[in-house]
This record gives structure tokens, C-alpha cells and sequence, in this order.
């Protein structure tokens, strides 16, 4: 079977044409008895510069979009399709259609900047096994994101680490089907920096969603400004909103890596 990966800011995704497939993206994300990845973007192509992706993650679950993923599977139709600078790649996901446009091209780099919906956001509380209540903010870029703001350098809250804090949060009851957790640091007014517990990934490098979730929880609660550079370990990214109600843009990489063959048992 043929197979892409590409990455953004460390966020890597296989792709693979054909209908979605969770045992099998279970099999190609092993780290060390496949590929390897944070999810397979399953992609079937509807036209030029067109198609239909759907997310299946590292464990099997179905995603309704990732940010990084769209923006990885824009580059490979950019490269197949050999698209130029300006040229909008529109993909079909779970969260409903996302255009994606070229901003630079060289070689199997590219920067693109892709519409990411309207962010609905509301304010929301959890109450863990030990009876603390971490209060956050609510952020659904077609997916569910639970955002908290920290002050602490290593991203501790509730005296706790992010990692462990963010697993529990993220398999709590409340969310039946899981959540995407984010611990959001601001730097400055437009610049913050993050860290991810991703539902079915768990701590990742890098969110395109989960970017733009940060960046819209700051920007109505925080007094942040855009548009925003967001930090995450595996890079930054750009996001721009004029606010609630009007669709917000993230900017990015996305780097192809491989193309060839897997042998399937």
C-alpha cells in the first residue's frame, strides 16, 4: 500500500488514499512496528486541488479534524498536483470544509495558511477524582478543547504537571468522549506559548486546533491581540481572528518527509 508523511512542527501524519481504516492506522502509527505517527489522514480525492480526508489518531480513534494534519495533507495534493503559491487546496473533514492556500513553496516545504472555522467559545469547570476544581475555557474548533491558563514556566497547575494533570482531565467522565487539553503560558499580548495532551495522542509537539483554541481563549479572556504567534515544543505557528462569530486562519509548515511502500500482513 502506498503511503506520504509529512509533519508540522513535529506533528506527524501518514497519509493514505482510500476510505478511513482505524485498525489499520493503529498498525502504521507504531513507533517501532510500523511507520510511525500521530495519525493516519485518510484521503480520497474529489477534484483538482480537492478532496475528503478523515483523521483516524495513534490508538484508532476517529478525529473530527486536526489542524497540522489538514495543513500536511494541503502540502502532499500541493506537491502531486504540483500547486503554486496562491493556489487554495480545499479539503472536506468531519468539521466541515477547510481551504487551505500556499503561501511559499520550496522544494517539500511549504507555508500555508488554512481557514480553521468559527471557534465557539465558552467559559467550563471539571472536578477531579481528588476534589479539585480547574476551571478553564471551553474552545470547539470542530473538535473539543478543555484550555488552562497557567503562570508557571513548567506549565504546573494545581500543583500538579501538565502531563499527569492533562491525562486525567482529558479521560474524565465529563467528556465521554475525551478532550483535547491545553496549558496556555502568555508571553506577551500577542505571543503565548503551549503546551498539548492530545485525546488519542496524548502529550504531542505540536496542534494546528489546539493552536487556534489557545490563541481564542487568550484573545477573549486574557487581553491578548492578533494576530498571535503561539509557541509549542515542536515550533510556532501564526493565528489571525477578528473575533467570536467570524472564522479564524492559522498559518504554518508543513514538510513532506517520505513517500514509498508499506507491506501490509
Amino acid at each position: 500500500m502506498r503511503f506520504a508523511k509529512a509533519h508540522a512542527c513535529g506533528n506527524d501524519f501518514l497519509i493514505v488514499e482510500g476510505a478511513c481504516d482505524s485498525e489499520l492506522a493503529k498498525k502504521l502509527c507504531e513507533r517501532h512496528t510500523g511507520i510511525g505517527a500521530d495519525g493516519v489522514e485518510f484521503l480520497e480525492t474529489t477534484g483538482m486541488l480537492m478532496g475528503r480526508i478523515r483523521l483516524a489518531n495513534a490508538d484508532g480513534s476517529i478525529a473530527e479534524i486536526s489542524g497540522n494534519g489538514t495543513r500536511c495533507v494541503a502540502a502532499w495534493v500541493a506537491h502531486t498536483e504540483k500547486a503554486a503559491s496562491g493556489d487554495v487546496i480545499t479539503l472536506e473533514t468531519d468539521a466541515g470544509k477547510r481551504a487551505c492556500r500556499i503561501v511559499g513553496a520550496q522544494g517539500n516545504h511549504f507555508q500555508i495558511a488554512a481557514g480553521m472555522g468559527v471557534p465557539e467559545v465558552s467559559q467550563t469547570q471539571v472536578t477531579l477524582a481528588d476534589k479539585t476544581i480547574v476551571h478553564g475555557v471551553h474552545v470547539s474548533m470542530g473538535n473539543p478543547h478543555f484550555v488552562i491558563i497557567v503562570h508557571d514556566e513548567n506549565f504546573r497547575a494545581h500543583s500538579r504537571g501538565w502531563q499527569e494533570l492533562g491525562r486525567e482531565i482529558c479521560f474524565h467522565k465529563q467528556f465521554p468522549q475525551q478532550i483535547n487539553v491545553l496549558f496556555v503560558r502568555m508571553i506577551r499580548a500577542d505571543e503565548i506559548e503551549i503546551r498539548i495532551f492530545e485525546r488519542g495522542v496524548g502529550p504531542t509537539s505540536s496542534s494546528g486546533t489546539g493552536t487556534c483554541a489557545s490563541a481564542a481563549a487568550v484573545l477573549l479572556h486574557c487581553g491578548g491581540r492578533s494576530p498571535m504567534t503561539v509557541l509549542a515544543p515542536g515550533g510556532s505557528q501564526n493565528v489571525d481572528w477578528g473575533g467570536l462569530g467570524m472564522e479564524m486562519t492559522l498559518t504554518g509548515p508543513a514538510r513532506l518527509v517520505a513517500e514509498g511502500e508499506v507491506l501490509l500482513d
